[in-house]
């Protein structure tokens, strides 16, 4: 995934939300949280207005703690965009050739393992992270817990997969990943 990858994910968003076809009520405009944080969290579209305020620090709290578990220092850049089981079924089937419905979709930018760097910043840019809140809330209802932990967990998982992980490739690359989700959450006081 480029950097034109990712302007293709928010023109296809920004089209579809002018066109009426999907409910994002703003179309990919483009906020972020804390400028001076090791992780700076942008919120695209109506993320703001489907995710709490604290629930966004919590969500950026999960993904410095990632880098944290890989070791990385680097203060880093990922983007968030919360969108409907429509959205991310439309996404899913563009990029995946899967035509269903999941609960979020990760889009690395790195290449080869190599992270682009911000030059007015000096943050890595890991990609972006798009969740669906409404299959987040089935997930959450499904296995017995909130709404926050499944959120923070699908946040976490989008981040390894920013990082390089793919849990498709091999059982042992799944345990590891699976791993580091979970030690990341338990640090977090996150639990189901």
């Amino acid at each position: 995934m480029n950097k034109k990858d990712t302007e293709r994910i928010i023109e296809f968003l920004a089209v579809a939300a002018a066109a009426g076809a999907l409910a994002c009520s703003a179309a990919c405009v483009i906020h972020s949280l804390r400028g001076k944080e090791k992780v700076k969290l942008i919120v695209s579209g109506n993320t703001k207005s489907q995710l709490s305020s604290d629930l966004l620090k919590k969500i950026r709290k999960c993904c410095k703690a990632a880098l944290e578990e890989e070791g990385i220092n680097a203060s880093a850049e990922v983007s968030l965009t919360a969108v409907t089981n429509v959205e991310i079924a439309a996404l899913n089937c563009e990029y995946r050739g899967k035509d269903s419905v999941t609960d979020v979709l990760s889009f690395p930018m790195s290449e080869n393992d190599e992270f682009d760097v911000d030059p007015e910043t000096n943050r890595i840019i890991l990609g972006d992270i798009v969740i669906s809140v409404e299959r987040a809330k089935e997930q959450a209802a499904e296995y017995g817990h909130s709404f926050e932990r499944e959120i923070c967990f699908l946040a976490t998982h989008s981040m390894f997969h920013l990082l390089g992980y793919d849990h498709e490739v091999s059982a042992e690359e799944e345990k590891i990943m699976f791993d580091k989700q979970e030690r990341v959450l338990k640090r977090l006081g996150i639990v189901r």
